[in-house]
């Protein structure tokens, strides 16, 4: 009968390719039918076609125990096909492995074919159990007399020791052995199987450092050399005094060896091994380093890349060296290859140090500038050119694309400037001026989505460092006057995230202008109605920031004829902020609102506002500030104070970065109270109301309309918002309990604890005890304001920049706050945010979870930022007012006394705040 062989096989394969499964479903039938046949030849013939189907990824493993009889096979050429379908199909789940435990010890002291065969096939398909039981054979194939079967041995032993552990110092003694084999070839295949062995467990092995060092010495193989080198980088940080004893002779292969391969080696031996710490491996370093800047210089793309990657771990020790070949990492920033130029942005990352970051950085950026420059299109004389003449073989070819011109790429450079100006929170950076210069031209070409990165960095640079809070405004100054960005600002890649960092500067240190009211008009022009929800959100708070500093600074140099210009100042808020209380977005309607309202109020009292006469009209009009007394009504607008006291009193600083987990739960929190209690049933309060239908009167004898009218007074003799607090009546029952009435007096004191600290509530037991006037003869009662030292416009030194307070600007080194702030206090809530601590320094700094530090801001007569104006203030049982306030206006209802068992009203006043 004739049988199909493999040759066969593969030509029906070829043959039906259209119809390829319904061929090779015929031709597993006909295996099926060979394999069961007791024909040796015909079962391996089976079987070598199985194990073709199985390498394109048919399964064979139905027909395993066919394999081992295969294996079985007295004739060599029958034994190699079993072993090989055993390499090909076998796994360590395989259940007939185990009945080839005594075939492979029968194999193993066969004839050198069968014992070579065994060996090649024994390291794919060795269990836990077989390596057990084969290891003395294995062991005992070391000592054979052939070579090729010692070094076919020597590999078996590492899936012996891999697959049974235990077994490892006995092969240790027999390895250290064979490194002194006579044959090169188990010499070679013992380096290679130690090379393995020691990246799992590497003190096992020292004791194999004198003959490996012997053979380092010694040998002229490079490829050994390499793999001893590798074991040496392996082994040494285990045993100090082999840096030592490595130092010499790996020094002299650096020098003199011509394979790029062993020099490779041997400089990342060099590193891992520690070799180069100390005094003594600076010279070693010294090369390393040279011969790797040769490397980079080279036109092999391999060697460019594995010296970048050797560079890399030796900067952390050696930054000094590597920052001699700067310009050399940094042209390959450019590479045309992708993998080179990440290397060399890995380089330039670790290389970074106070002394070449504003090098480093501005180089990186010459990459992106460079790109946006070549990408703009020809001119008409080039595009002539390019027709006129004709085309040349060098011409012909299309120019390469900047490496620069991919956004993902272009989106690592940028992101790589941010990461090394900001790790371990900005400690290379020296000139936080330069920085943020840095990241507003980053904004402007980096034309990939980073804006967010950069306004995050740009609001964390301002707040940390005071210092460069005056550069900053200027800076965002110029950013906001810039057309550009906003135009910009719905194209992909535009950042302009920027607007969002520099109307919040702006905003929060608008007290550096001399002129904020010019910011004015820029926050709020019409355009931005093209930005995000988000930026406008901010515009619409920073100009009510700056209108609120502008407004209290004009107060306090008032003169009627600056009444025209607020005037016009709030009326143009007022239109341009309209629009915006219709928006889809709650944030940007919510702000809109609020600010709409309070410029209606400023507004309308501007309106109302009627100049003073002066008292002597051959005086001069003098400034209110000045000129009013404390007790009288002021000269200027009091809606000018409106705005500017929500935003002044704390400043900003960072928070540190484990602040929130430090902040202590309050005590009185609960969790499962109702904040809002759920309407009651229906279905108990109809059956309520029929319950007490049924009777007219209570158990006490009181009708039902009596108390009606009891309860009637009783609301209106209570403190003015309905509520009784001598009687608290369930819904149940309207005899009052022990439990109610406890209940009662809790809600009473927690109520009477609130309207404490109501400044707009006083309490009748702490009248305010009278307010001394001032006459003539009180010298002492009248306040004195200083007026030296009054702030004068200067001259700007950019006519691009805008102008700023004549503040004498700061030499000194910026000072950045690293830490943060913590709360005060891990115990005592906070109950007074005016007084909770005062302004930290950068020498103590006291830490508060909100985001404002919580410290009154100081008077700065130089910028007039607070009002002399007297504030309300709450009049405390054993404090006085600091200052003489005006009477306020006060409205008492007198309280009746309520019959029963509820104790007598309390009087309290309300204090009316004046307009």
């Amino acid at each position: 009968m004739w049988e199909r062989t493999l040759q066969d096989l593969i030509r029906g394969l070829r043959a039906n390719k259209a119809d390829e499964s319904k061929f090779i479903g015929k031709a597993i039938e006909e295996i099926r039918q060979e394999i069961k046949s007791d024909d040796m030849e015909l079962k391996s013939g089976a079987v070598l076609k199985l194990t073709y189907l199985d390498m394109m990824g048919y399964d064979m493993s139905w027909a395993s125990f066919h394999v081992v009889e295969v294996m079985s096979s007295p004739k060599l050429h029958l034994k190699s096909v079993g072993y090989l379908a055993a390499i090909q199909s076998f796994d360590q789940d395989t259940d007939v492995l185990m009945l080839t435990t005594n075939l492979l010890k029968k194999d193993l002291t066969s004839s050198p074919a069968d014992i070579a065969v065994t060996l090649n096939g024994i390291s794919h398909i060795l269990t836990p159990d077989l390596a057990r039981d084969l290891s003395p054979e294995l062991i005992k194939m070391l000592t054979h007399s052939r070579p090729e079967i010692r070094k076919r041995a020597v590999l078996a032993l590492f899936k012996l020791v891999k697959r049974y552990p235990e077994v490892s110092q006995q092969v240790i003694s027999r390895l250290k052995d064979k490194l002194e084999d006579p044959d090169p070839g188990v010499i070679a295949a013992t380096v290679n199987v130690l090379c393995e062995l020691t990246l799992h467990n590497p003190k096992d092995y020292l004791t194999l450092a004198p003959p490996l060092f012997h053979l380092m010495t010694t040998s002229s193989n490079n490829w050994m050399l390499i793999k001893i080198i590798k074991l040496f980088g392996t082994l040494s940080p285990y045993e100090p005094r082999l840096v030592k004893k490595l130092q010499p002779p790996i020094t002299e292969l650096i020098s003199t060896t011509p394979a790029i391969s062993l020099l490779y080696e041997c400089v990342h031996t060099c590193i891992i091994g520690g070799m180069l710490e100390g005094s003594s491996g600076d010279a070693l370093a010294r090369t390393c380093v040279s011969k790797l800047a040769a490397f980079i210089q080279d036109s092999d793309q391999n060697l460019k890349y594995i010296a970048l990657l050797a560079m890399v771990k030796i900067v952390p020790s050696h930054p000094h060296l590597v920052a001699q070949y700067q310009d050399t990492i940094l042209a390959s920033v450019n590479d045309q290859d992708i993998s080179i130029r990440m290397r060399a942005l890995d380089l330039i990352s670790a290389m970074v140090d106070e002394t070449n970051l504003q090098n480093i950085v501005q180089q990186v950026l010459s990459h992106l500038v460079t790109d946006v420059s070549t990408s703009t299109a020809p001119t008409a004389a080039e595009s002539l050119a390019q027709h006129t003449t004709p085309p040349t073989p060098q011409t012909a070819k299309p120019p390469l694309p900047s490496p620069s011109a991919s956004p993902a790429y272009r989106l690592i450079l940028s992101q790589r400037i941010l990461q090394i100006c900001c790790q371990n929170t900005y400690e290379n950076v020296t000139n936080f001026e330069w920085y943020l210069s840095v990241l507003l031209d980053l904004a402007h070409i980096a034309n990939v989505d980073v804006g967010a990165q950069i306004r995050d960095q740009m609001v964390d640079v301002v707040g940390r460092v005071k210092a460069v809070r005056r550069y900053a405004v200027q800076l965002m100054f110029t950013l906001l006057s810039d057309d550009m960005m906003l135009r910009n600002a719905q194209d992909e890649g535009s950042c302009s995230e920027v607007l969002w960092a520099a109307a919040f500067i702006c905003g929060e240190y608008c007290s550096e202008l001399a002129d904020p009211q010019k910011l004015l008009p820029l926050i709020l022009q019409p355009e931005i109605s093209n930005l995000s929800h988000d930026i406008i959100a901010v515009y619409i708070q920073a100009a009510m920031k700056i209108f609120g500093f502008y407004a209290a600074d004009t107060a306090q140099r008032w003169t009627d004829d600056d009444l025209h210009e607020v005037k016009a100042t709030v009326q143009m808020i007022v239109e341009r902020v309209s629009p915006f209380v219709s928006s889809t977005h709650i944030e940007v309607q919510e702000r809109a609102a609020n600010t709409l309202q309070l410029f209606n109020f400023i507004l309308a009292d501007l309106n109302a506002y009627r100049p003073r006469p002066n008292e002597n009209p051959f005086d001069e009009p003098s400034p209110s500030f000045a000129d009013s007394d404390i007790t009288s009504e002021p000269r200027f607008p009091k809606s000018l104070f409106l705005i500017q006291p929500l935003f002044s009193p704390y400043e900003l600083n960072p928070v540190a970065q484990h602040a929130q987990e430090s902040v202590p739960i309050p005590e009185d929190l609960d969790l499962d109270a109702w904040i809002v209690p759920p309407p009651p049933d229906p279905s108990i309060e109809n059956g309520e109301k029929k319950a007490k239908k049924k009777t007219k009167k209570g158990k006490d004898g009181v009708s039902s309309s009596d108390k009606k009218g009891k309860k009637r007074q009783k609301e209106e003799n209570g403190d003015g918002y309905g509520y009784n607090e001598n009687e608290l009546l369930t819904q149940e029952s309207e005899v009052e309990t022990e439990e109610q009435r406890m209940e009662r007096e809790r809600r009473r004191s927690e109520r009477l604890e609130r309207q404490r600290d109501d400044p707009y509530y006083i309490m009748d037991k702490n009248p305010p005890k009278p307010v001394p006037v001032a006459h003539d003869d009180d010298v002492d009662l009248i306040p004195v304001v200083k007026l030296e030292g009054m702030p004068a416009l200067s001259e700007p030194v950019d006519s691009r920049l805008p102008s700023l307070r004549s503040t004498p600007h700061q030499s000194s080194p910026f000072y950045i706050d690293r830490v943060g702030e913590m709360p005060t206090s891990a115990h005592k809530p906070y109950s007074d945010p005016l007084s909770r601590h005062a302004t930290p320094t950068p020498e103590s700094r006291p830490g508060s979870i909100i985001s404002r530090t919580a410290s009154p801001a100081p008077v700065r007569v130089s910028s007039g930022l607070v009002s002399s104006f007297p504030q309300y203030e709450v009049v405390d049982d054993n404090s006085q007012p600091a200052t003489p306030t005006p009477e306020p206006v006060k409205v008492q209802s007198k309280k009746k006394k309520t019959s029963g068992t509820g104790t007598g009203k309390k009087k309290r006043t309300k204090v009316a705040p004046s307009s």
